[in-house]
This record gives structure tokens, C-alpha cells and sequence, in this order.
């Protein structure tokens, strides 16, 4: 069941297909300014995509394991959060190096989504195979190469933003249907108790997936099996606008382009039947739209 309408909440813009991937489950899109590419996964493909806007062409670097993330490094190569550990990969040859697995003790487990925060430093949650309640944490990647467990009790750790004033991190666990708000300290750790800031109607049906934020510090939060990006506040937890998408299964999404002001949405054709493939046959493309706000340039790896 899709979102229902409040009034004037339907964003009457056109979302176009950006490229038909018919990825199983693509997520984690990242605009990565330096080189002016979109970055995002295939997770269960083991895949990074390198999607130039300009010509339309995606290259895929194949990981070897499943990758839940990538962000571009101040080095200029990518660092990867997958079912076997954080990775660096050289985005000219698809060269890797590993890095660490905090979860090695956790073969069910697998990375999921994660970003960089405004420090430069790598966030990315963690989640069980089979989806077992309190399984996953959010793990903090640190500059130099250290990683901690932020928070642990997590179900399915998805989508990451900081608000504008670096005060808040928003965190969505999905099973729970909510948008946690937890505060920071001045250096970007954690510094105190998670409280709901915005709750997913449980009669709409889907999961929130991935989240990004505007230069109005809304938040746009993708619905799986809810077939839209909605916009909230996190200050009141109001809905204020719906955007619609031709396919069911939406992760994620990421402002990009030159002017920051286009919206890239991945989606899935995981867990649809042959017949709602037939019916939506863009599922598991990348879509793009201009929803006439901005967003905020998304920040590389520091170490």
C-alpha cells in the first residue's frame, strides 16, 4: 500500500528512470563530487557502481562479497563496508585491500547502509541474514583505522543523516518504523540517549529504508514496499511532501549533481513476485528527480 495523500503533499514532478539496472537490491547511492560519478551498491551482487551522469554509463566493480556501502576517500579510491569487513578498493583497477571485520565473530551478520559523517569519519550498521531482532549495531570508522561499536541492539541499522547544525545524529532501524534522534558531541561521538523523532504509519505497509537530508535539514526517507521518498521534519515529525516512483521496492536516496539539486533514488526487485516484475518492469533501476530543494554535499572518508 503506497502512502496516503495529505493535502498537497504529492510532489507533481517527474522522476526519471536514470538507469535500468534491474539490480536485486541496489542502495547506498553517494554523489561523489570529486569526480563527478554516482557512487552506490548491488548488495547481493557484491557490486560498486560508478554511473557517470553525463554519458549514462555505469561501471561495476565486483567486491567478491556482499557490500552493504561505499564513500570515496580523501585518497581519491573507495571504502567499502561488506559482509567480510571494511574494504579499500582502487576504483581504476578494482584492486582491494581489507581492512578489519569488527563482526568476523558474527558470520549471519552483513554490513548495510552507511556514510561518512561531517567529520570525515565512516558510519556504517550491521544486520543479520536472518533478520534477527537486535542483531546489528552501528560500528564508527575513525581516520586512523580504528573502528568501535556506537551502538549495538540494532535490527536492521539503515539510513544515516546529520543535521545541519551538527548537533543530531538521525538513525532508522526499520523493523521499528522510526527515525531515532540521538545528540552529539562537539567531535561527532555520541553523546546521549536515542529518542523517536519521526514514526513510519505501520497501515502504510513498508519499511523505512534509506534517508538523506536537504539544505533545510528535512529529512527524505525511502519506503520499501511503500513505492516513494517522503519528506519530514525532524524538529515536529510532520510528513510534508510524497514523491512517487513507478516500482515498489524503494531503498535509498542522495542529492547530487553539480548544483546538488537532483534527487538519485535506487530500488530493488527483491522479494516481488514474476508477476509484480511484469508489472513494474523499471524495478531495480535508478531513478533521478528535481524536487526543488537542494541537498547537502556528502562528505568523503578523511583517512
Amino acid at each position: 500500500m503506497a502512502p496516503p495523500s495529505l493535502d498537497g503533499a504529492d510532489l507533481e514532478i517527474e522522476v526519471r528512470p536514470f538507469l535500468q539496472a534491474r539490480a536485486g537490491l541496489a542502495e547506498g547511492p553517494h554523489w561523489w563530487q570529486k569526480k563527478h560519478r554516482l557512487v552506490w551498491v548491488d548488495i547481493e551482487a557484491s557490486t560498486i557502481g560508478l554511473l557517470d551522469p553525463t554519458t549514462g554509463r555505469n561501471r561495476d566493480l565486483f567486491i567478491g562479497s556482499h557490500v552493504g556501502c561505499a564513500v570515496p576517500t580523501a585518497g581519491g579510491d573507495l571504502l567499502a563496508a561488506t559482509a567480510t569487513g571494511f574494504l579499500r578498493v582502487d576504483p581504476s583497477n578494482g584492486d582491494l585491500t581489507p581492512l578489519h571485520h569488527p563482526e568476523q565473530h558474527k558470520p549471519g551478520n552483513r554490513f548495510n547502509d552507511g556514510k561518512c559523517d561531517p567529520w570525515g569519519h565512516f558510519w556504517a550498521g550491521t544486520m543479520a541474514y536472518d533478520f534477527s531482532a537486535g542483531a546489528g549495531a552501528l560500528w564508527r570508522l575513525g581516520t586512523s583505522g580504528h573502528s568501535h561499536c556506537a551502538l549495538d541492539n540494532l535490527s536492521i541499522s539503515n539510513g544515516l543523516a546529520w543535521s545541519l547544525d551538527r548537533r543530531w545524529l538521525y538513525l532508522i532501524d526499520s523493523p521499528t518504523l522510526q527515525v531515532m534522534r540521538i545528540p552529539l558531541a562537539p567531535d561527532g561521538q555520541l553523546a546521549g540517549a536515542a529518542s523517536c523523532c519521526i514514526e513510519i504509519p505501520a497501515l502504510w505497509n513498508c519499511l523505512p529504508d534509506g534517508m538523506t537530508i536537504d539544505d533545510q535539514g528535512m529529512l527524505w526517507i525511502a519506503l520499501f514496499g511503500g513505492g516513494a521518498v517522503t519528506r519530514w521534519n525532524p524538529g515536529s515529525g510532520e510528513h510534508l511532501a510524497t514523491l512517487r516512483l513507478p516500482c515498489q521496492q524503494v531503498t535509498s536516496c542522495c542529492f547530487g549533481g553539480p548544483a546538488m539539486d537532483q534527487l538519485f533514488i535506487t530500488t530493488a526487485r527483491r522479494n516481488l513476485t514474476e508477476a509484480e516484475l511484469r508489472q513494474q518492469p523499471l524495478a531495480g533501476s535508478l531513478f533521478v528527480a528535481e524536487p526543488g530543494v537542494s541537498g547537502v554535499l556528502a562528505r568523503s572518508f578523511a583517512g
